[in-house]
Order: structure tokens, then C-alpha cells, then sequence
């Protein structure tokens, strides 16, 4: 007999299953809109639902927001999620570690690749300010951080990993419209496999960004998935394990 552990959603009162959903329809706002946004949300299983906000974007779009009941629920039993294999260490503690192992500076290359232009992603985890209190990779003295910034090309970033020698290359993707980000990251690999065949010492390949799912890196290919909300500290503590268990030294 397995241990289930079923919850629902919540909204005015435990277990209640009320969820508030939001989507666009390509539709002028007027009542038939309200009508369809209705039908749409019956179809996801919410019921009863109500739409409790809209605005028209443009002549041809509207936009909803729905409150309704959904029927499900989620076994937390069966839930299975990528966790943190290696401890977070201070920044002393990845110098020594880093030192210990390479005995010279890690070099860690990063970019947001393609036409992705927005850096708030790579430029919390590399640069000095860091995010979240933490402060970001180029202030660990064992690390060299090459920062390419927006809207670098694919073969770019792996000629600049080539040129640095780098040990680990570092990508963030935000723009994820039609699945650009998964596009992106197999291109690179397909790109990295071929600048440095098996035995040649490739780099890390780790990405990052809200749209991820750390389970895929297999999936796609690369040595790393950070999420949202990943901080310098956690990337840095990767790094070290990585050290610590021959990954980059071999």
C-alpha cells in the first residue's frame, strides 16, 4: 500500500480546488469574447468558473483572468524533481577547492545566445553584485569570468570558449517564445561536440532560465539545468563538486 499524500488546490478554504488561470485569446473584447474565454476554461476542467477580469489588447486580442474549480489533485508521493546532489560552499570554500584541483583560475565563459537580449539572468549570476545578497563568480579570486553579454552567436561563444581555454560555459536563456531556449541549447551542444570531440577536455556546458526543467539535462544534453531563483552561490558550489569529482580536471 503506498503512502499517498494527495493535496488539492487552494483558494478560499483548504482543499477547495479553486485555481486562477490567465490567457489571451485572439478575439476583439466584447461579450462573445467573455463567452469564449468561459468554454475555453469548462474544457480545462474548471467548473464552475467565472471570469473576473479582462482587457482588450489592441482591436484583435483580449485578455483573461479566470477563478475556478479544478477536480484535480497531485500526489505529492509521486513527485520526482532534480535535487541538489553537493553542499553550498562560501566562497573561500570554492577558491580552496578550485585551487586544490586545477591549481590555476577556473575559467567559466557566459552568454545569452541567439537573439535572447536580456542579461539580467547571466549578469546576476557572473557579475561582481551578484543577486539575491550573494555575490556573483567574478568575485571568487579563483574564478575568470568572460562575460559576452546579449545576442552572442552560437559558433562566437564557442570560438570565445576555444580562445579562453574555458572550463565551463555558461547560458542564459529568458526568450522561450515557440520553445527558442530548447532550440538554442541543442544547437549549441550540436556545436560543442563538434569544436571538442570526447577525450579533447569540452567545457561544462550549463543553461539557465525561468522556462527550464532542471530533470532535461540529459534530455538536452548539456551538464547542468539551473532554474528561476538560482543564485551565484549555487552555481559556484556546482563548480566545485564538478572540480572535486574530475569532471573538468580530466
Amino acid at each position: 500500500m503506498t503512502n499517498s499524500q494527495m493535496i488539492r488546490p487552494y483558494g478560499d478554504t483548504t482543499d477547495d480546488g479553486m485555481v486562477q488561470v490567465s490567457f489571451t485569446l485572439p478575439i476583439p473584447h466584447d461579450a462573445r469574447a467573455e463567452g469564449a474565454a468561459l468554454q475555453l476554461a469548462a474544457k480545462m476542467g474548471l467548473d464552475p468558473a467565472m471570469v473576473v477580469h479582462t482587457r482588450g489588447m489592441g482591436p484583435d486580442f483580449t485578455f483573461f483572468v479566470v477563478y475556478g474549480r479544478s477536480a484535480h489533485s497531485v500526489d505529492l508521493s509521486q513527485i520526482t524533481v532534480a535535487e541538489r546532489e553537493y553542499p553550498l560552499l562560501s566562497p573561500a570554500e570554492v577558491n580552496t577547492a578550485i585551487r586544490t584541483t586545477l591549481r590555476r583560475k577556473l575559467v567559466v565563459v557566459g552568454a545569452c545566445i541567439g537573439t535572447d537580449a536580456h542579461t539580467v539572468g547571466i549578469d546576476a549570476i557572473l557579475n561582481i553584485k551578484g543577486f539575491a545578497g550573494e555575490k556573483g563568480l567574478e568575485y571568487y579570486r579563483e574564478i575568470k569570468v568572460v562575460n559576452l553579454g546579449a545576442q552572442v552567436e552560437i559558433d562566437a561563444l564557442v570560438h570565445e570558449a576555444r580562445e579562453h581555454r574555458a572550463d565551463a560555459v555558461l547560458v542564459s536563456q529568458v526568450v522561450t517564445q515557440k520553445d527558442a531556449h530548447l532550440h538554442n541549447t541543442r544547437a549549441l551542444v550540436e556545436r560543442m561536440h563538434a569544436e571538442f570531440p570526447e577525450g579533447t577536455g569540452r567545457p561544462l556546458v550549463v543553461v539557465g532560465g525561468p522556462r527550464f526543467d532542471p530533470t532535461a539535462a540529459g534530455e538536452l544534453g548539456v551538464d547542468r539545468i539551473f532554474a528561476r531563483g538560482t543564485t551565484p552561490r549555487e552555481v559556484a558550489g556546482y563548480l566545485a563538486h564538478a572540480l572535486a569529482s574530475s569532471r573538468i580536471a580530466a
